[in-house]
């Protein structure tokens, strides 16, 4: 064998190898890859209890109910269906129902989502109360922002971001 038969070997094996594991990532993450599942999905899948997921949609109206030592129960939808959510903890600060919301959990034996972690969407175009005041103040306030809760936000908003457990909003600078 020359040495360029060899070295082609070498490359071609390295690549079979390479592609090999790629292809083995893929699969033992596949269904990891979503960012959340909808209550629809797992209606859809039958996820069997205790098995980690993220669960996405808006907290139905009328659902939220607070209990003892920080716990609270609502129910998360997509429209479609939707599952009841047991959380304890302290909820974000953008956490409202009617709003989207991300948790992360397992479904009990009841069919109960645990969520150990709830974050708040927002929308990425929010702007904090003093930014806004500022703006007027400058005179560069336009008349299509809008305002929501202790900030505003601009109109025809697009992807939503998330919000921590404390409140802070990913990426933001405080």
């Amino acid at each position: 064998m020359t040495r360029k038969q060899r070295r082609m070997t070498i490359i071609g094996g390295s690549l079979a190898v390479l592609a090999l594991a790629a292809a083995l990532v893929l699969n033992a993450l596949r269904d990891s890859i979503v960012f959340f599942s909808t209550p629809t999905m797992v209606a859809e899948k039958d996820v069997e209890p205790g098995k980690r997921f993220r669960l996405g949609g808006l907290v139905q109206p009328g659902s939220l109910q607070r209990g003892d030592n920080l716990a609270v129960t609502f129910e998360v939808a997509d429209g479609n269906a939707k599952l009841p959510v047991a959380f304890k903890g302290i909820l974000p600060d953008l956490f409202r129902e009617g709003q989207g919301v991300v948790a992360e959990g397992a479904l009990d034996a009841n069919g109960v989502f645990k969520a150990d972690t709830v974050l708040a969407k927002h929308d990425e175009t929010y702007m904090p109360k003093d930014v806004a005041d500022a703006l007027k103040k400058q005179g560069h306030w336009k008349d299509d922002y809008g305002t929501q809760g202790s900030g505003t936000q601009a109109s025809g908003a697009a992807t939503p971001a998330a919000t921590t457990a404390q409140g802070n909003p990913q990426g933001a600078v405080r």
